[in-house]
């Protein structure tokens, strides 16, 4: 098993891609692993949120939806001026295999902060029905049919 990792400091309101095209699409990616962290713990008060989608998202927001079918993962993590009440939760959608870029969003709520994160991918070696099924299935959702 082959893991990948990327890692990054992203801006309130901010939308990030996580480059994973390939030329021929035979390699796919599940989420096994999605952290978070304030970027100045203790110093602000504030809460992160933190969303991993399948396709290009054009804006961030604080609303976490699980019926939505696009979302690979959600994370929270609040920030308060005392670093012993941070709270950190994410949930990661570990059956969805993807063969295409992914997504990270960012939103927060008061102090217009960044916040950290760490996601790793477990690479796997998709069949050509595996690939096809993957590509049709994030043209779908990028198109909305």
């Amino acid at each position: 098993m082959t893991t990948k990792s990327f890692r990054g400091l992203i801006a309130d309101g901010a939308i990030e891609t996580v480059p994973l095209r390939t030329n021929n699409g035979s390699t796919g990616y599940r989420i096994t692993k999605f952290e978070l962290m304030p970027n100045e713990p203790g110093k602000f008060r504030g809460e992160h949120v933190v969303k991993i989608y399948k396709i290009p998202q054009t804006s961030a927001d604080g609303v976490v939806d699980f019926s939505d079918n696009t979302l690979l993962a959600a994370g929270i993590v609040t920030n308060q001026t005392d670093a012993n009440d941070t709270y950190s939760s994410e949930i990661i959608f570990d059956t969805d295999t993807f063969n295409q870029d992914i997504y990270v969003t960012h939103f927060e709520d008061t102090s217009n902060k960044s916040c950290n994160y760490q996601i790793e991918l477990e690479q796997v070696k998709l069949s050509l029905d595996e690939n096809t099924v993957a590509t049709l299935r994030d043209i779908r959702n990028i198109t909305g049919q």
